[in-house]
């Protein structure tokens, strides 16, 4: 038999039904309350609130664990690449061999951005945010491939474009902040490997990137590729709701992103890795200093 609560609302008494999840916690569902009684509930910030099922991410921060569609992080990092991980989270599993391949080939063949979109980066001033141009970027793409619109559509295609270009749309507005000319991608490396040839090759010497870099951006990309539902993803959920294209609802979760008790976590760390760098480098001794709980 299936587990209840049963709560009283003035002279009625109603069933909830009891939902348990992969790792045993346990949510009430409230999905027939306000039908029923004509109450609903107020959980602001909704702090003991989900708002759907979902097999996708396990995040539980305090314990330290954290899981891609029940695979543990550590060992995703360590066997897979980046886009592996990108098409477990899509479709659910890892994939084959061939899969692999097709999917790689989508990639590859949708790095570059429409020649018109390379003007718009022209004007934004060396000074603006990467948030701000991503987003506006993004947002853009949905004027390009007009398709889109119709959300039902060859959704795949849509995910696999939008994967490959944001890596560009990122090298560009780098590029953009930093006065160096725009470095157009190579079909010949691969999704990491190609993303830093865009960020850091300059047309007056050859550029190769350098294997360990790459496998440090895979794990970096790896890590922070799905977070559970957090404020981003929620905002996605939320604007796609509506049946607004993928662009405008990924370009409304990078602007959620934005945010500094969001995104901030990450400068954080990149304050973090220049304090370190400044430093000597000496990442032993800073890792030490994090363990040493009697220094806070």
């Amino acid at each position: 038999m299936s587990e209840t609560v049963k709560l009283n609302v003035g002279d009625k008494e109603i069933e909830l039904p009891v939902t348990t999840g992969s790792e045993g916690e346990k949510a009430l569902d409230i999905g027939k309350l306000r039908g029923s009684t004509g109450y609903v509930t107020l959980d602001p910030g909704f702090k003991n609130t989900g708002s759907t099922t979902s097999a996708v991410t396990f995040l539980n921060g305090e314990e330290g664990v954290l899981r891609y569609r029940g695979y543990p992080i550590e060992q995703l990092a360590e066997h897979s690449t980046f886009v592996e991980v990108a098409y477990l989270l899509i479709y659910g599993h890892l994939p084959t061999k061939d899969e692999l391949s097709e999917f790689s080939n989508h990639l590859t063949y949708h790095s570059l951005i429409h020649e018109d979109m390379r003007h718009f980066f022209d004007g934004y001033p060396s000074t603006a945010h990467p948030m701000a141009i991503l987003s506006s970027m993004i947002s853009s793409l949905s004027a390009y491939y007009p398709d889109s619109l119709d959300v039902t559509h060859d959704v795949d295609h849509h995910i696999a474009r939008l994967l490959s270009k944001i890596r560009t749309i990122i090298a560009f507005a780098y590029k953009k902040t930093v006065g160096h000319p725009i470095i157009y991608p190579r079909n010949d490396l691969n999704y990491c490997a190609n993303f830093l040839h865009m960020m850091f090759a300059v047309p007056a010497e050859p550029y190769e990137p350098d294997p360990k870099v790459v496998k440090a951006l895979n794990t970096l990309l790896i890590l922070h590729a799905d977070h559970e539902q957090n404020c981003s993803t929620s905002t996605v959920r939320l604007v796609g709701s509506s049946e607004a294209n993928l662009y405008a609802a990924v370009a409304a979760g990078i602007l959620a992103l934005w945010g500094p008790l969001h995104g901030g976590a990450n400068q954080a760390v990149i304050d973090m890795l220049r304090g370190i760098q400044n430093s000597g480098g000496d990442y032993k001794g800073f890792m030490e200093e994090v363990k040493d709980k009697s220094k806070g």
